[in-house]
């Protein structure tokens, strides 16, 4: 039967031909009216789709004739992920692929199920990978890859920090892990949502690197979104779609150095006082540190954390015991059994900012200034704030000293990494956001 004339057609999802992949881009890119998308670009869609439409009646035949569906494998539509907190705006990832450069079996190579053999990795060695592309700032993209051979996208961050062979997409990362429960969750550990019914709404993937406080309901995030890749206090799980999203562990972990209790590779026992102290040179000092720079203690290291211990590894710990409101012998700055329990558990109090940092914020300029039609140095200043931040994903260009939608809904989605919700993240900046951007 011959298909109606003004019944729009959208390609298949796993059509290979040049016409239709091209068209599933460039549909996945275009924002909608509502975003600041032109409605002259809708328009000429709907003209091509009703123009496609009737040749295929003329023609006398349907488009599934031309290119039989088949089911969409692993291998097959490409993933898209939202990796933001904009319930909006979709952002596409690519499918999986080989790394950047590397030969690759063809199209028809697929993961039907997980690789025989894994790369083994730490949970140090993934955190680690993935801090070389936050401290890089590697700009994301669904089609660039990175000088690692990665692709640029939230599942290509994964899988470069997991030490995969080839690049995954969301629909396929769970085969290379094994689900936990989030009670379970350590640092190296992933958060999926794969939406297979569409995958460009709501698709994304982060990488867990720790509890923020012992509430346990923000989490530090390492993730590729745009315009780069972040380390970020987010909520359990994310910042939408939050019970959708599903915890893994790496199938090829190996020991480590970091975690919590009953993390594979690491022990939540008390290694003893002689292994802290002035000529202390282990891993159980690597260890420590690390935990302390996640909980507010990286400002007293220069470099490291490292496996010898120093004065910066004293003035972090006796800076967490103080914390707990501990006093006296308690806080001396060598870690007993009840500081390294509170440590791996990722409970007790974090390490407050330093004396000076409140000094070092400049004084809030007031409210008027950020408001629609508004322009100014104190606009320009917020918005540079905000990109080094990591709060930068709604600048298309700037920031500049005009304030405009891209800036509100930036400090919005700054306000909501606060744990704010209505009123107080409504986008305009007041006294405690400022306060909170720029210590």
């Amino acid at each position: 039967m011959a298909a109606p004339v003004f019944e729009e057609y959208e390609p298949a999802a796993d059509c290979p031909c040049t016409g239709c992949a091209r068209q599933r881009r460039e549909t996945a890119l275009r924002l909608a009216v509502r975003a600041g998308g032109h409605p002259a670009a809708h328009g000429a869609r709907r003209a091509l789709v009703l123009v496609t439409a009737a040749g295929v009646a003329l023609g006398g035949g349907t488009l599934a004739a031309a290119h039989p569906a088949g089911p969409a494998g692993p291998s097959g539509p490409a993933g898209h992920g939202r990796d933001r907190d904009d319930p909006d705006t979709a952002t596409p990832q690519g499918g999986t692929g080989p790394l950047h450069g590397r030969p690759h079996a063809g199209p028809s190579a697929s993961h039907a199920s997980a690789p025989a053999a894994l790369r083994p990795a730490t949970r140090a060695e993934i955190i680690n990978r993935a801090k070389r592309w936050v401290a890089a700032k590697v700009p994301y993209s669904m089609e660039k890859y990175w000088t690692d051979g990665y692709r640029q996208d939230c599942s290509g961050f994964v899988s470069m920090a997991w030490n995969l062979a080839g690049n995954e997409w969301t629909g396929t990362l769970d085969r290379f892990g094994t689900r936990l429960d989030r009670s379970e969750l350590q640092p190296g550990d992933m958060l999926l949502f794969h939406n297979p019914a569409d995958p460009s709404r709501g698709s994304h993937v982060t990488l867990f690197g720790g509890w923020t406080d012992h509430t346990r309901t923000f989490y530090t995030a390492y993730e590729q979104t745009r315009p780069h890749a972040r380390r970020l206090a987010t909520p359990m799980a994310y910042w939408n779609n939050s019970g959708r999203y599903v915890a893994y562990r790496y199938k090829g972990l190996t020991g480590g150095t970091l975690g919590n209790p009953g993390a594979p590779g690491t022990s939540a026992a008390y290694p003893g006082r002689a292994s802290f102290g002035p000529g202390a040179d282990n891993r159980h000092v690597t260890r420590l540190g690390s935990m302390l720079a996640e909980r507010g203690g990286g400002r007293f290291y220069r470099s490291g954390p490292g496996p010898r211990w120093t004065e910066a590894d004293r003035e972090a710990t006796r800076a967490f015991q103080r914390a707990q409101g501990w006093t006296g012998r308690d806080a001396d700055g060598l870690p007993g059994p009840d500081t390294w329990r509170l440590l791996v558990t990722g409970r007790g109090r974090d390490i407050p900012p330093g004396p000076g940092a409140a000094a070092s914020v400049p004084a809030f300029p007031g409210r008027a200034h950020f408001r629609p039609g508004r322009s100014g140095p104190h606009v320009e200043r917020l918005g540079r704030q905000l990109v080094k931040r990591g709060f930068g994903a709604h600048y298309r260009s700037g920031p500049g000293p005009r304030w405009t939608e891209a800036d509100r809904r930036n400090v919005q989605a700054f306000q909501r990494a606060q744990g704010w919700r209505g009123a107080a993240a409504n986008g305009y900046p007041g006294p405690e956001t400022w306060r909170r951007l720029f210590r």
